[in-house]
């Protein structure tokens, strides 16, 4: 894991007091020329309603303030360091009248909240203008005394300067001095208000202009994520019924037959009898090793007692590939569907490596980090693994999305192949 060089700390906060104060240098003119125009076009076109012209003005003033909106969304991410979607708005049908068109913009909750956005939104660009001004001028101002304040004039004798006010000489060196602490302190400070009065006007902006759209986007993940469940359950369901009817049921039918066929011989050929029923209890405890083999598929006895790190090792030890393992194990006991998905991902990608890769080894890495379980599988294998509609991957990208997680897959033709899982686990 790559370190960044100490000497980037600065940097990066000499770039945010930039970016911090950008944003509200240009914000404030800006926020006052949208307040101005969509005032006054909302006001002409509330005074003139009851006329013909009133409502076009006024679905005018909409239209000019999701402009202004869409320009706020632009330089959000800047400030807030996350993304500021545009929400979807409403739209009229093709085949809607003149009338309907018109109305339709009028109709749409986030136009309003644009609009309200427009009207208001200049007053915290006001203040956060001027604390910012204030303490950029403080700092520059008090910083280059040395050079300027030697050609201001000295103080009337009976005017009340600062330094007389703090009970300091007023000598020429004693300015310099006050007015450079000063600006010290203002320099020391600025990180903080740029970044204090920036985001006030940004968050504000944030709620209004992309809020709506940040419910939406978290709704339509929720459903997403609930499709991704019901695929991977009905997936696992399926799969699970073909295991059984593959497995263990023809084991069980075929046991019917080795018992009736041993009934038949008990009375003449006992012997023939016992060889039968050898062969059934043989088939007995292969269809227990079948049956055990399903149930660790859904639920392994040594995930809920043992723990992820000694499932994870039972699993790398099963496999027909030689697997380096690498998982901490003072690692923590994580919620149940982080553990259940993890198992699974690990053990669908090792069985998927063993029957296609045609690998020689693999790699297997679990870490925490940020509040995110990192599941990485890594083979020296052919390649060419997808998720593409109807294959094993496909199922497995559903169980991860299905606990809000994200699973990608990395593998040209010639390989190597790396399958990574991300979870929160927070």
């Amino acid at each position: 894991m790559t370190q960044t060089p100490p000497v980037a700390r600065p940097v990066g906060w000499l770039r945010q007091i930039g970016v911090d104060s950008a944003y509200v240098l240009v914000g404030f003119p800006v926020a006052v020329i949208s307040f101005v125009v969509v005032f006054a076009l909302f006001a002409v076109g509330v005074a003139d309603i009851i006329t013909v012209l009133g409502l076009p003005v006024l679905v005018g003033s909409v239209y000019v303030a999701r402009g202004f909106a869409d320009l706020e969304r632009l330089r959000l991410p800047g400030v807030l360091h996350r993304p500021a979607p545009r929400p979807a708005y409403r739209s009229a049908p093709r085949d809607a009248g003149f009338w309907r068109r018109m109305f339709t913009p009028l109709r749409d909750g986030q136009s309003w909240l644009d609009l309200l956005h427009a009207i208001f939104g200049w007053i915290l660009y006001t203040i956060s203008f001027c604390f910012v001004v204030t303490w950029w001028a403080g700092a520059l101002g008090g910083l280059s005394s040395i050079i300027w304040l030697r050609f201001v004039p000295a103080p009337e004798p009976d005017s009340k300067d600062l330094n007389l006010l703090l009970g300091l000489s007023d000598t020429l060196a004693a300015r310099i001095g006050l007015q450079t602490v000063l600006g010290v302190i203002f320099l020391v400070t600025l990180p903080l208000i740029t970044r204090l009065f920036a985001l006030m006007p940004a968050q504000f902006g944030r709620v209004l202009l992309s809020g709506m759209a940040e419910v939406q986007s978290r709704i339509s993940g929720l459903r997403e994520q609930r499709d991704s469940a019901v695929s991977a359950e009905a997936t696992a369901l399926r799969r699970l019924e073909r295991d059984i009817h593959d497995g263990p049921q023809q084991r069980l039918v075929r046991l019917a037959m080795d018992l009736g066929r041993a009934r038949q011989q008990l009375a003449s050929d006992p012997e023939a009898a016992k060889a039968t029923i050898e062969e059934a209890l043989g088939q007995t405890r292969e269809t227990l090793d079948e049956l055990r083999a399903l149930s660790r598929g859904i639920a392994p006895p040594i995930l809920a007692d043992r723990g992820l790190p000694s499932a994870l090792a039972a699993l790398a030890s099963r496999s027909t590939v030689p697997v380096g393992l690498s998982v901490d194990e003072r690692l923590p006991r994580l919620p149940a569907i982080v553990e259940n998905t993890t198992y699974f991902v690990v053990a669908e990608a090792l069985a998927n490596l063993a029957k296609h890769s045609q690998a020689r080894a693999a790699a297997l890495d679990v870490v925490r980090i940020d509040g995110r379980l990192a599941v990485t599988v890594l083979d020296d294998g052919i390649g060419g693994a997808h998720m593409a509609k109807g294959h094993g991957l496909s199922g497995l990208a559903d169980r991860v999305r299905a606990a809000d997680g994200t699973l990608t897959v990395d593998s040209p033709a010639g390989g190597p192949t790396v399958i990574r899982a991300e979870l929160p686990c927070g």
